[in-house]
């Protein structure tokens, strides 16, 4: 399988400078390609295929006083820009004619020069090189430092050069990774997501969510304040902008960290996982944005997947459709209303339940029956409906 190791790197102030110019190219070909396509759409011309894009945008223009500066970068660096427009097109076009599955795709849209994030991509083509004492050779750039975290664990298909909104510089390799398997052990669980707390296990341990975006909004709202005063185009307000971008990074950098420890440890401890197939992009949209956002579910089941299958365990989605919440984990009774002010209720057979940890404990079994039933097994029971004067909860919370 192929996975992205990505470290930062430090080219020199000599080196920015054609870091610049290959950013600035790849973009400046991919939006020339673009505007043919779209000159060709609308005037009921044929679809101009990569071949004939890659002449005139590329070839043909450096032969031109307007572009000859093209030539001043890698000739790999402007048709991998190509390439990535050709991607566009065709998930655009998947998405169009249904094949693609998920939201609809919108057709591809012009890079800006304002836009603070920049990528140039580097094939075995362009004959890059990881030097013998640790530098990143590329070329018409020349041998940049490299801060190695870990050692790549076999050589690079390609090498992606990224300049975030904070002004700082990454290398991400491609590596064909072979599947490393862990010793099996006898634990499954099922995990329930939340606001209250970031996960839940059907074993009943509870992850806190860190809330790193909320830790650090008094200090944003303090640089956010300090870029509004600066005076557009000037300077001073450039540098406020780093400023409040390196601290949205460090809140990201946090995150991701702990979404990997926290999917690695679960990973290591069970030999199947499942989690509910939740609707993120549904709750962006309520009023709990802010803190879905914060949570970064989508971005920690990402990581849950590829683990369990780089290391040998099982991984599965139950339905969003479930009623994972409302269902008795001892006795298969469904609430008919369960608001999200309930943390903890009592079913009609007695039993008491919190409402996240009966929710893991349901993913888990609804995850093994789909399993089982896809290995030939038995399909788990239909669930028996509960009468409304039945389904209740503990105390006054369900008034």
């Amino acid at each position: 399988m192929q996975l992205r190791y990505a470290y930062r790197i430090d080219p020199t102030p000599a080196q920015r400078i054609p870091l610049a110019k290959a950013f600035g190219c790849a973009r400046v070909v991919f939006n020339d390609a673009l505007a043919l396509r779209n000159h060709a759409h609308q005037h009921g011309l044929p679809f101009i295929a990569d071949a004939e894009l890659s002449r005139r945008v590329i070839t043909q223009a450096k032969q031109t006083p307007e572009r000859a500066w093209l030539g001043e970068v890698s000739a790999v660096v402007l048709q991998q820009a190509l390439a990535d427009l050709a991607t566009a097109f065709r998930n655009f076009f998947a998405s169009v004619n249904g094949k693609r599955k998920g939201p609809k795709m919108a057709p591809p849209r012009f890079r800006s020069r304002k836009d603070h994030r920049q990528a140039i991509r580097f094939t075995k083509n362009a004959r890059f090189a990881v030097t013998t004492c640790g530098k990143l050779r590329l070329p018409k750039i020349g041998d940049i430092r490299v801060r190695w975290s870990r050692k790549l664990p076999a050589q690079p298909s390609s090498v992606t050069v990224i300049k975030d909104a904070a002004g700082r510089y990454f290398a991400s390799f491609v590596v064909e990774v072979r599947r490393q398997p862990l010793p099996a052990v006898p634990g499954e669980t099922g995990i329930d997501l939340g606001l209250g707390h970031f996960a839940v296990l059907a074993d009943g341990r509870k992850i806190d969510s860190p809330r790193f975006l909320r830790r650090a909004e008094k200090k944003l709202k303090k640089l956010h304040k300090a870029l509004s005063r600066k005076q557009k185009g000037s300077s001073n307000r450039a540098k406020a902008r780093v400023k409040v971008a390196r601290q949205y990074a460090k809140v990201a950098d946090a995150r991701r960290e702990f979404h990997h420890q926290t999917s690695t440890q679960i990973i290591r401890e069970n030999q199947a996982v499942y989690v509910e197939d939740l609707t993120v992009k549904g709750l962006a949209r309520t009023r709990l944005a802010k803190s879905v956002h914060d949570a970064g579910w989508s971005a920690f089941v990402s990581m849950l997947e590829y683990k369990a299958k780089l290391y040998g365990r099982h991984f599965a989605k139950v339905g969003r459709f479930f009623p994972s919440s409302k269902l008795c984990s001892a006795c298969g009774t469904l609430a008919a209303t369960m608001p999200l002010n309930v943390r903890q209720w009592t079913c009609p057979c007695g039993a008491v339940h919190d409402r996240d940890v009966n929710a893991a404990i349901n993913i888990l079994a609804a995850g093994r029956a789909e399993r089982q039933n896809a290995c030939g097994g038995p399909v788990r029971p239909p669930l028996a409906a509960a009468r409304t004067d039945e389904a209740g909860s503990r105390g006054s919370a369900a008034a």
